[in-house]
Order: structure tokens, then sequence, then C-alpha cells
């Protein structure tokens, strides 16, 4: 038995290399016996790997055998009100949120982002069924959705497009949240009937605006910019 002469872990008769830092195994005062076998297995043990498609029908299964019991339930048993509908609106949006990432893999992301909110107004509007009217819908739910919708393909095609550096990935945030904020406040007083103006969206828009004119001042000045990168490792 030997000794590794760079790092002294004992090593096997059958080893040319220490296991733990690669130090060749020489000694010529000793001749080479013939190879032996490696006490160690040469492949790592290994689970086989899931098949997107077997995944994809377990998923499906489980979907459409959640949604079926509790209709039939809704309708048998529980009837006063639609509360399955919750169910199978929910199920539904599981199953768009996973389709790109369990079925279709290289499905592109503005697709998936545009299907994701589709789904999501799709379920607003099974649940409009169980409420007393619809308006809230059509007025609130629905421009609200739309309006997520655009803002998070707009900053997918900016991250994208333009630039994913970490300071330009942080502009494209606080620009797309003064939007989202004005835009929540405003849509609220329309559904509300009061006259559209800004209160709580301001003091959010106008601390966004002072990151934003910093950042933008950061991004500009290329010193400033590097220190801030190596200050912070990005």
């Amino acid at each position: 038995m030997s000794y590794c002469v760079n790092c002294g872990v004992k090593l096997d008769a059958s080893l040319t290399r220490c296991p733990l830092c690669g130090t060749p195994v020489l000694n010529p005062n000793e001749s080479r016996l013939p190879a032996a076998p490696s006490p160690f297995p040469e492949e790592k043990g290994q689970v086989e790997v899931v098949k997107s498609r077997d995944l994809a029908i377990l998923l499906l299964v489980v979907l459409l055998s959640s949604s079926a019991v509790c209709a039939l339930l809704n309708l048998l048993v529980f009837s006063r009100s639609a509360w399955s509908l919750y169910v199978i609106g929910a199920c539904l949006l599981i199953g768009v949120l996973a389709f790109p990432a369990v079925i279709h893999t290289h499905l592109s992301i503005y697709c998936c982002l545009l299907c994701d909110g589709l789904a999501a107004a799709f379920y607003q509007y099974m649940i409009s069924f169980n409420t007393a009217g619809r308006e809230w819908f059509f007025r609130l739910a629905l421009p609200l959705t739309a309006l997520v919708t655009v803002l998070a393909v707009l900053f997918a095609a900016l991250v994208r497009k333009v630039s994913s550096a970490f300071l330009m990935v942080a502009l494209y945030s606080f620009l797309e949240l003064a939007a989202l904020c004005v835009g929540i406040e405003l849509l609220i007083q329309r559904f509300l009937y009061i006259p559209l103006h800004l209160t709580w969206s301001a003091v959010l828009l106008a601390i966004c605006t002072v990151i934003i004119i910093a950042l933008i001042t950061i991004l500009t000045l290329t010193p400033l910019r590097d220190e801030v990168r190596r200050r912070l490792h990005f």
C-alpha cells in the first residue's frame, strides 16, 4: 500500500493517479503490476431521467381527473353554486403555465407570456359566473391582466433584445413598476367611477423616478458604472 506524495491519501495498488488531487502515482523502486480493475465504479450511478412525454401525461391525467371529479361532485352532491369552476379554471391555468416547461420546452417566451395572460383572464372569467355580475371582470380584472401581460412581454423583449446587464435590468424593473402602479390606480378609479387622478401611485412614481435617474446617470458615466459593478461584483 502506498500514499500520495502530494496530499498523503492512501492509494490502492491499481491506481495510476491520486483520486483526490490527481497526482500521478510513480514508484521507480517497484515494478509495475499488471493493471488491476479499479476499485471505484467507472460510471456514476444515475436514475433514468423522466421523459417529458411521460411527465406531460401524468400532469394531464392529474389535471383532467381533478377537474372531472370536482365537476361531478358539483353536479351530484354540492350543487348550490358552481364552485367547481374555480378548480377547473385553476387546473387550466396550471396546465398552461406548465406547458412550456414540460411539453414544449422550445416555445417562445413571448408566446408563453401571452398564453399565461389569456389563461389568467379565462380563469377570472370563470370566477365571474359565481358573482352577482361581470362588470368587475370587464372593467377591472381584464384590463389589469392585459396591463400585466403587456408589461411582462415588454420586459422580456428588453432583456433579450436590448441588454441583460444587471443595471439595465434594474432600470427596466423600476420603469415597469412605475407604469404598473399608475395603471393599477387609474384602472381602479375608472372601475369605481372616480375622476382619474394620481394619489398613492404618485408617491411610488416619484421614488421610482429618482431611482431611474440615478441608474441612468450611472449607466451614462463609464467610470462610475465600472466602479459600481466592481463594488457590487456584477
